[in-house]
């Protein structure tokens, strides 16, 4: 009797409640050497895609910005996580404040996604000019309480029996922010676990770095037409670089490709040692000199779930912040960032437009051959793939991790035993996740 073929082990289609059950993913709970990718709803269904804002966006840490963008007391960015507008702030005392951009009185939207900082240290709405301060305490009411009503037009707004209005009743709904390195966090849930807890061993491991100290060189936006998961995975794997990334290649040999893989809600693997490649590759700027031998020498590639890559070198870091914008649609925002010593050498300004021209080269590749990926998932005939066993074991961890949060189980996958040992990706194997009992 022959075996089911690899395409007609997945249903035809799955209903939205099939999402949540840990059933539907018994192909990509398997070892990796026998894991089908996760289902192709997962990347194409706009039910999926609502579930997953509420069980995975709404429900981790999601990293959404980066330190230097809210820097002092006053500035603010406003990000979109799990499908709500959010703003990131920095109180009078310097501490990281985070808040729904959303007024207690009328629920307006209280800053465009464009504003950068608040004037008077104040968040003001522009409907009723209800303001805030950076605390999200309220302070102002115009024309709502009796004392701030001229004495001719008390009458107009006399409340009666109504119970008496309070300020200190109303503050701005707050979440739950916190940073690691340069990025900041997001937690919308009510009692969150610590952010230590997701990001594992990462703390220590690039403590030398001190990411928290580098400063934005440069930014850029990419739009994908595809899935966001898609764009990750794609950064998780080299098993494409020779066919997409003939440049990257240079500086990123695919026989120096390492694992780094310890525990924590990540996928990490590295290069070493870096390649020269053309015109100085990625060491043509100098690099921080708080660094070891080899960390001189290496590159360290890590997706943060749910949404962001971190490529961090010794004299800069590029980032990707990857925003979903429903199933088929992705907005990315990239930065280059350096710690201040390499910005202040001299010829730093070439050496970080020679950095941004190689990175927006490479993401213009992924770009093109992303969408072909997703356009291809959509077919009815595709449904899901063998995983390549010896370069796809990030993408079987990440996706794993995808599920686990879909059917409720949350836990932080481990990784290996001695995980700074220099072992090849080549032949590797993992066996950190493995489907829970039952």
């Amino acid at each position: 009797m022959s075996k089911t073929p690899y395409n007609k082990l997945y249903p035809e289609s799955f209903k939205p409640e099939d999402f949540l059950k840990e059933e539907t993913y018994k192909h990509t709970r398997a070892a990796v050497e026998h894991a089908l990718t996760i289902i192709p709803e997962a990347y194409t269904s706009e039910e999926f895609h609502a579930l997953e804002q509420k069980q995975i966006f709404q429900n981790s840490w999601v990293p959404c910005a980066v330190l230097p963008e809210v820097k002092k007391p006053g500035d603010v960015k406003v990000v979109e996580v799990g499908g709500e507008s959010i703003i990131i702030t920095r109180n009078k005392e310097g501490e990281l404040r985070a808040f729904y951009n959303v007024c207690r009185h009328r629920g307006v939207q209280m800053l465009d996604k464009e504003c950068t900082a608040v004037k008077s240290a104040r968040i003001r709405c522009p409907y009723h000019s209800w303001a805030y301060d950076l605390n999200g305490k309220c302070l102002g009411t115009p024309l709502f309480e009796g004392s701030d009503i001229p004495p001719d037009m008390q009458g107009m707004f006399d409340m009666g029996g109504v119970d008496k209005f309070t300020k200190e009743d109303y503050p701005l709904f707050d979440l739950h922010v916190d940073s690691w390195g340069m990025l900041i966090f997001i937690h919308m849930g009510e009692n969150p676990p610590p952010l230590t807890e997701q990001l594992g061993d990462l703390p220590e491991r690039f403590a030398p770095y001190q990411l928290e100290d580098w400063e934005i060189a440069a930014t850029q936006q990419f739009t994908f037409d595809a899935n966001y998961k898609l764009v990750g995975e794609n950064f998780m794997e080299y098993y494409h670089l020779p066919w997409v990334h003939p440049e990257l290649i240079k500086v990123s040999r695919m026989e120096d490709h390492y694992r780094y893989q310890g525990d924590g809600m990540y996928t990490g693997m590295m290069t070493w040692p870096i390649s020269a490649g053309d015109e100085g590759g990625w060491l043509g700027l100098p690099p921080f000199s708080g660094l070891e031998a080899d960390q001189l020498e290496s590159a360290k590639f890590i997706w943060l779930f749910p949404c962001v890559a971190l490529s961090v070198m010794p004299n800069h870091c590029f980032i990707m912040v990857t925003k979903p914008q429903g199933p088929h649609f992705t907005i990315e925002d990239t930065y280059v960032m350096c710690h201040p010593e390499s910005l202040a050498a001299e010829g730093a300004d070439k050496e970080v437009q020679q950095l941004v021209d190689f990175w927006t080269l490479v993401n213009q590749q992924d770009i093109d051959i992303v969408a072909k990926m997703h356009s291809g998932i959509r077919s009815k005939a595709y449904r899901g793939g063998r995983m390549c066993y010896h370069f796809e074991e990030p993408v079987h961890r990440y996706m794993n991790m995808v599920i686990d949060k879909m059917v409720g189980i949350e836990r932080v996958p481990k990784g290996d035993e001695n995980p700074d040992d220099k072992v090849s990706m080549f032949g590797s194997k993992d066996t950190s996740i493995e489907p829970p009992a039952g």
